[in-house]
């Protein structure tokens, strides 16, 4: 696939370049004591999810990861291990993604903010039955991360 197209103005008819590449998030696994934080999404695709977003210009992925679970927690996190890369052109539904996970720890109760409707604190034995993204394959990780698998 080319890294970029040519499209049409539809105002002034003049060719444009729309790069195609694919667009770079971050999500973090908010561990609070024995449990970690997940986010109900208010928008599409709908489900829970792991707590991040969109790499802003300018912005590593590790200060987008401490951004996006501040903006949809409201909790102050610090990361304390890279879990992995997760780079499948089908794990985002609305176009090409490329997520940097990461682990990190934070205190008190999160409320849900931004994009997300709910904020809740869960175990492996009562994860949400609807996960969005490739966010199921990203917790199997994270437990066999847990428990020493990886």
């Amino acid at each position: 696939m080319p890294v970029k197209k040519n499209l049409t103005c539809p105002r002034c008819g003049e060719t444009i370049e729309k790069f195609t590449n694919p667009a770079p998030t971050a999500d973090t696994i908010i561990e609070i004591g024995d449990r970690f934080v997940l986010i109900e999404r208010k928008n599409n695709p709908q489900g829970w999810a792991i707590p991040g977003g969109f790499v802003d210009y300018g912005e590593t992925v590790e200060q987008a990861a401490v951004r996006e679970a501040r903006e949809e927690t409201s909790l102050d996190v610090e990361l304390v291990h890279l879990l992995g890369v997760y780079s499948d052109p089908g794990r985002d539904p609305r176009s090409h993604t490329i997520t940097t996970v990461f682990i990190g720890r934070a205190n008190g109760e999160p409320k849900a903010g931004d994009d997300a409707k709910n904020a809740g604190l869960f175990s492996k034995d009562n994860l949400p039955e609807r996960l969005a993204f490739d966010h199921k394959k990203v917790m199997e990780d994270y437990f066999n991360w847990k428990n020493g698998k990886r």
